[in-house]
C-alpha cells in the first residue's frame, strides 16, 4: 500500500517540475526526460551529509525503537541546478548506514519546488519528491524503488533537507535528514 500511495504521490508531482517557459508543449515524460539531461549537465555539484533518521513514535514500539540506529553517518555526492524558477533538480548518490546498522544506498532524481524569501536573500524553502532506488540489506542489496515525499529549507549554499519513508507499524515511517552543501 504504501508504495502504491508513493507512486501515486510521484507521478501527480512530474508534471510540475520544471517552469512552463522551459517546457511548453511538452507531456510529462519529455518534461522529466528534459529534467535529467538538464541536470546532468550542469556544473553545480554538492555533497550530502545524512545526519538524522527518525523513526516515528507514534508507530514503532519501545522495543524497536531502542535497537534502531537514528544516526545514518555516511556521505553523498549530486549534481543540480535550479530552474529560471529557482525550482532544485538534482541527480544524486548517498550511502550511509541503516536503522540496523548496514550499509544502505540511495541514488536518483530530486525535485523541490522552492519559496525564496522577499525580504532575506538567499532564504528558501521547498517541497517535492524524490524518485531512485536504494539497496538495503533486507532485500539482499537489490535496487529497490525508492518514490519518496521531500521537503527542506537553506541559506545560500547550505541546505537541510528531509524524505518521509511511509510504512506501517514497526516498519518505514521514517523522517530521513541530510545537509547538503553547494560545493560551487
Amino acid at each position: 500500500m504504501k508504495k502504491i500511495f508513493a507512486l501515486i504521490f510521484t507521478l501527480l508531482l512530474l508534471p510540475y517540475t520544471v517552469s512552463a517557459s522551459e517546457t511548453e508543449g511538452m507531456d510529462w515524460k519529455e518534461k522529466f526526460k528534459y529534467n535529467i539531461t538538464q541536470t546532468w549537465n550542469s556544473n553545480t555539484y554538492e555533497l550530502y551529509i545524512p545526519f538524522y533518521a527518525w523513526h516515528n513514535r507514534l508507530t514503532y514500539d519501545d522495543e524497536h525503537i531502542d535497537k534502531y540506529n537514528e544516526n545514518p553517518w555516511g556521505a553523498g555526492l549530486g549534481v543540480s541546478r535550479d530552474d529560471s524558477d529557482g525550482d532544485w533538480h538534482a541527480l544524486y548518490a548517498m550511502a550511509f548506514i541503516d536503522s540496523n546498522d548496514y550499509v544502505e544506498t540511495m541514488f536518483g532524481y530530486a525535485f523541490l519546488k522552492n519559496w525564496h524569501s522577499q525580504t532575506i536573500d538567499g532564504l528558501h524553502a521547498g517541497a517535492g519528491f524524490t524518485v531512485g532506488l536504494t539497496q538495503r540489506h533486507e532485500y539482499a542489496y537489490i535496487p529497490v524503488p525508492l518514490p519518496l515525499p521531500m521537503a527542506g529549507f537553506g541559506y545560500k549554499r547550505l541546505d537541510f533537507q528531509a524524505a518521509y519513508v511511509p510504512g506501517i507499524k514497526n516498519d518505514g515511517n521514517v523522517l530521513f535528514m541530510w545537509a547538503k552543501l553547494r560545493l560551487n
